[in-house]
């Protein structure tokens, strides 16, 4: 009989157990109704903060229907969820009439309410992007008219006095004000958006990394759930589960499991990693709410800013560059085959020939901490070297087209084909998106009943 996972407790902790049919039982604490099966109307592959909150809408607008989220580790939100800067972002910087836009201001608004009706400790502290030279000024001041195209509340132009006021050890010359940003625990709200999909009789299976999904073989006895729940999902320790549609919100690698159910691998993913500084913790004074650059278009991600965490710590950074494995967090972690996909399968070289001096400099930031501190200090200049620790670091998932273009908005598709006709992929939730998690999700359960007529 195959070892099952069974519920412990809330804090998303799992041990081994026998399951009456030899796979994976239902993992769901004391209450929850029972699905000792292997059998779902619905498999949601992933359980980031994006996947969670999927499964979570979409049980609580299908109560009758049977809904199973696969998670490859032990643990539930550990990568892109688990690494995250916690800002909840106010939407100020996308596109007006983008996705990311739309589904970013409605995300934060949805994200302060659950959380204050869950009791989710959260800080709106407001965040402060400004302009430390003359020639930023223009810029800062568009992106303040893209923020009012966008819907953002609240926002408002200061100047240096007024800046002082908000930060006072910050130096610049122009500053917008957004009093809606806030931070949080990301982590901690995926594991209550889990807590809500299982009380709503939703499974969770850990410990199931996908690796092959494919339409059931008839079987002689014309069985009922092979007819019934035609795709096979088997995991690399060979259990399986069946169902009858799949949303996959697979992060890391959303290109691969698209590819594993016969769809389209592009866009392809390249992993960045983004290494933070610790500000010491007798200098957190220095920092009162989220600081941040003036976005410059010509380059490809934000910069460093100063991001205030819900433990009192700063975080400072992060740089962007180059992982060379997909959960690659130590600058020496390698994959072949990750590094491999990046190089033949993406446009990488095309988005590095592109972009050659910046990726230099972000290089040069992440192995000279002196560097990273000079960017730091343009805006407050008090810090120093000896103010920072090396801290932790993220890998963003983001995706590329094989023209060298980051894919900036988020993509949802489907595909051909058997497989193809009951599956949506959530193919790029950049940031925003945890932010924006309770939008997307809302949008994909629009979606997955419009698609599969639920």
């Amino acid at each position: 009989m195959v070892p099952a996972l069974r519920y412990l407790g809330t804090a998303c902790g799992w041990a081994r157990g026998g399951s009456p049919r030899g796979i994976p039982a239902a993992c769901r604490p004391a209450g929850a109704r029972s699905a000792s099966t292997s059998s779902f109307d619905v498999v949601v592959i992933g359980g980031g903060i994006v996947g969670l909150a999927s499964a979570r809408a979409l049980i609580l607008r299908h109560p009758a229907l049977s809904i199973g989220v696969l998670e490859k580790e032990k643990e539930l939100a550990i990568h892109q969820t688990g690494h995250n800067s916690g800002v909840i972002h106010s939407g100020i910087y996308y596109k007006p009439e983008s996705l990311k836009a739309k589904l970013c201001v409605q995300g934060a608004a949805l994200i302060y309410e659950y959380c204050n009706q869950k009791g989710i400790s959260y800080k709106q502290c407001g965040k402060l992007i400004v302009a430390v030279q003359q020639e930023e000024i223009p810029r800062l001041q568009a992106l303040y008219e893209r923020g009012l195209q966008n819907g953002v509340q609240g926002l408002r132009l200061i100047q240096q006095e007024d800046i002082k006021k908000k930060e006072p050890y910050c130096r610049g010359l122009m500053a917008i004000d957004c009093p809606n940003t806030g931070i949080v625990d990301y982590r901690r709200v995926a594991l209550s958006f889990a807590q809500d999909f299982q009380d709503a009789g939703g499974s969770v299976l850990t410990n199931f990394e996908v690796k092959d999904i494919e339409m059931a073989r008839e079987s002689p006895s014309r069985s009922e759930d092979g007819m019934k729940y035609p795709i096979v999902i088997r995991n690399t320790k060979g259990e399986e589960v069946q169902c009858q549609y799949v949303v996959t919100c697979a992060g890391l690698y959303s290109d691969r499991i698209s590819e594993l159910s016969g769809c389209s691998p592009d866009p392809q993913i390249v992993p960045f990693r983004g290494d933070y500084l610790l500000l010491k913790p007798e200098k957190c004074y220095l920092v009162k709410g989220n600081i941040y650059p003036v976005p410059d278009s010509r380059f490809p991600f934000l910069g460093v800013h100063f991001t205030p965490r819900m433990d009192g710590s700063i975080w400072l950074g992060p740089n962007a560059v180059l992982a060379f494995k997909r959960e690659g967090y130590k600058p020496f972690d390698f994959s072949a085959r990750d590094i491999t996909d990046v190089i033949t399968k993406s446009g990488l070289i095309k988005l590095v020939s592109q972009n050659f001096s910046y990726g230099v400099s972000e290089m040069y930031k992440a192995c000279f901490l002196s560097a990273t501190v000079k960017h730091l200090q343009k805006f407050i200049p008090e810090i120093t070297v000896r103010d920072i620790l090396r801290g932790p670091a993220g890998v963003r998932a983001q995706a590329l087209d094989q023209d060298g273009n980051l894919v900036d908005d988020f993509v949802f598709d489907g595909g051909d084909g058997v497989i193809g006709n009951r599956i949506l992929h959530v193919r790029n939730a950049p940031s925003p998106a945890a932010t924006s998690s309770l939008a997307i999700s809302g949008m994909i359960a629009d979606e997955v009943q419009q698609r599969f007529k639920l």
